[in-house]
């Protein structure tokens, strides 16, 4: 599909990875397929390997999990989501982290009958919700998918995040083009940046690529998480 060049994903990657749009249309051509891709990786300051897969679970759900780890930490996101009335629905999410001998566990869960999103685990009080939740609301890993997909479409890049008991408005701006090697080939990717603060996350996508060729988040100018895809299948 071409894309269009004047077209308008820390903590959880996301925003990879990262990292929801106030309202996103759904993109037929751009149907969602199960994959695997192995990701070379920078965590905390260490080599890392990592992983990101898409599998479906029936009925219009699908399990989307990031998982990064090397001797000094480890990182697993996971979300199951569910694709209704051409949004992508997070249903429930689980965010686990591990440095040395301190470890956090997070489960949210997006009740989308009542309109609402909460936390358990290892949460403030003040950010287990519950959140109120707008149509085309996603969590900060699911955003990896949107900016994959509505960059391919030439959607605007504006995500509304409700992620960790918070609510975040993000946008990302197209920051030119630089070539990266995917299985040995080379490929034009396009930077897709969001800035906050001292922080800034940095998505390269690949024209027919279903999940970002990099991801990098920075902070205060150093990088906390890098990942770079070295196969997709």
């Amino acid at each position: 599909m071409p894309h269009n060049p004047h077209a308008p994903k820390t903590r959880r990657l996301a925003a990879v990875l990262a990292g929801a749009a106030l309202a996103v249309a759904a993109v037929p051509a751009l149907a969602l397929e199960a994959f695997s891709a192995d990701y070379q990786a920078s965590y905390m300051g260490m080599k890392a390997n990592g992983t990101m897969t898409l599998k479906p679970e029936g009925n219009n759900r699908w399990r989307y999990t990031l998982d990064v780890s090397n001797a000094l930490a480890s990182l697993r996101q996971s979300t199951v989501f569910q694709v209704e009335g051409g949004q992508w629905r997070p249903l429930t999410s689980k965010d686990s982290s591990k440095v040395l001998v301190k470890s956090s566990d997070k489960t949210a869960s997006y009740d989308w009958n009542a309109g609402v999103a909460s936390w358990t685990g290892d949460v403030k009080e003040d950010r287990a919700g519950p959140i109120k939740l707008q149509a085309g609301d996603m969590d900060a890993l699911l955003i990896n998918l949107a900016l994959v997909r509505d960059w391919e479409a030439g959607k605007p890049l504006k995500y509304r995040m409700v992620d960790d008991g918070r609510i975040k408005q993000m946008h990302y701006r197209e920051a030119g083009t630089e070539q990266v090697t995917v299985g040995g080939q080379p490929r034009e990717a396009t930077r897709l940046v969001h800035d906050e603060g001292d922080k800034q996350t940095v998505v390269w996508v690949v024209e027919g690529m279903p999940v970002p060729a990099r991801i990098q988040q920075r902070k205060d100018g150093d990088d906390s998480i890098d990942l770079t895809v070295v196969s997709v299948n």
